[in-house]
Parts: C-alpha cells; structure tokens; sequence
C-alpha cells in the first residue's frame, strides 16, 4: 500500500466513525424523547441530520476520488466499497431518529399512554447493534459482525410484542387510539435501526472475508 493510499484510508476511517458518532447521539435523543415528549426535538434533529447528509456526500466523494487516484485491489478495495456501504445505511439511520422525534412529538399532551419499558429495551439493543457493528468495521472483526446478525431476530420479537399491545390498546381505549399510533410508528422505526446495523454488519463479513452473505441463512452465516 501506498503512502498517499495510507493517508487517505486512514481520513476516510475517521471520517466514517465521526459520522457513526453523530448519528449514535441522535437516534439516542430521538428514543429519549418519546418519554419526555417535545415539540424542538425534531426540528434540532433535522438540523443535524442536513449535516449527516452533507458527511455522507463527503465520505461518497472520498470513496471515489480514492478509488480513481489509486485504483486499489484486495482488501483495500473491499474497505473502500464498505465504508460508501456504511455512509449511506448511517444516513438512512440519521433519517430514522427525525422520523423518531416526529413521531415523540406527537405524544405532548397525551400523558395516558405509556412508553413501555420494552419498546426501551428493544431501542437499548438497536443501538448496541448500530456501535457494535461500527466496532467490527473498526476491528476488522468479522465473528463479532456474524454474532450481530442473529440479535436482529430478538429485535423483530420486541417489535412484533410491542405493536401487539398497542393494537390492545387501541382496541380497549378507542380515545389513545392517535397517540398509540405514534408509537406504533416510533416501534417500526426502531426496528429498521437495527436492520441498518445488520446490513453494516454484513458489509463488514463482505470487507474482512469477502464473501457475500445477504439473503442467507442464520445456520449458512455462522459457517
């Protein structure tokens, strides 16, 4: 490897992990607001998420000068085509935790409904998969990439608990009906939080072994 191929690699990784910090703290904002409801949290969200675009235009724009300039094999070419991977699904994170807020800010006023402690939990474990997933990027670690994969399923189990209480609610008190929509929706994109940090964590086996393991099976990913 080049020095100059060195130098850049190393400002593109720097830059992704800035990006994936950024993005950590929204998505964290956004979950916390749903039980302190406010009407500025999305607004302060789509703030920083037109600077989450601007990271991820700047990253894409890396990503190809680098491989223009340097026209890299191997690994290297495999790092390149992950890190745009990465940007992209951190963007469409970033994306979520507005939705999120939205989503939060419908809920001022409505006291009655209550944010149950398993739609946190299931946040809790999105979020560990999203920094997880970026740790695997960072170690090269394609084994922890894999374990990551098979949390998805605990994920969409909260989800489908969570959303079969609210239809209860919605059912037994008729006037929640609106605010239980709102976290019906909060619930699903919570979920897709974690979805992104499985599409990561498939980007990263790709990078370290180069193999290509979407659409597979949990039994065919841990071989």
């Amino acid at each position: 490897m080049s020095i100059h191929l060195e130098r850049d690699l190393e400002i593109l990784h720097h830059d992704i992990l800035h990006m994936c910090s950024v993005v950590e703290e929204m998505i964290h904002r956004a979950v916390s607001g749903l039980r302190t409801p406010s009407l500025d949290l999305a607004g302060e969200l789509a703030e920083a998420d037109n600077e989450i675009d601007r990271m991820d235009v700047q990253i894409e724009d890396a990503c190809l000068k680098i491989l223009a300039l340097h026209q890299p094999v191997a690994i290297d070419l495999r790092r390149i085509s992950t890190v745009l991977k990465i940007g992209g699904e951190l963007e469409r994170v970033a994306d979520l935790s507005v939705n999120i807020a939205e989503r939060g800010a419908g809920l001022v006023g409505n006291s009655e409904i209550v944010v149950s402690d398993r739609l946190q939990d299931m946040a809790h474990l999105a979020l560990q998969m999203l920094h997880r997933s970026i740790d695997s990027y960072v170690e090269l670690d394609s084994t922890g990439a894999r374990e990551i994969l098979a949390e998805d399923d605990r994920v969409d189990q909260l989800n489908a608990e969570i959303i079969a209480a609210l239809i209860d609610v919605m059912r037994t008190s008729p006037f929640l009906v609106e605010p239980a929509l709102h976290l019906f929706s909060a619930t699903r994109h919570i979920e897709r939080v974690a979805d992104h940090a499985t599409n990561i964590a498939e980007d990263v086996v790709f990078m370290v072994d180069g193999v290509i393991i979407r659409h597979r099976s949990n039994a065919e990913i841990s071989v």
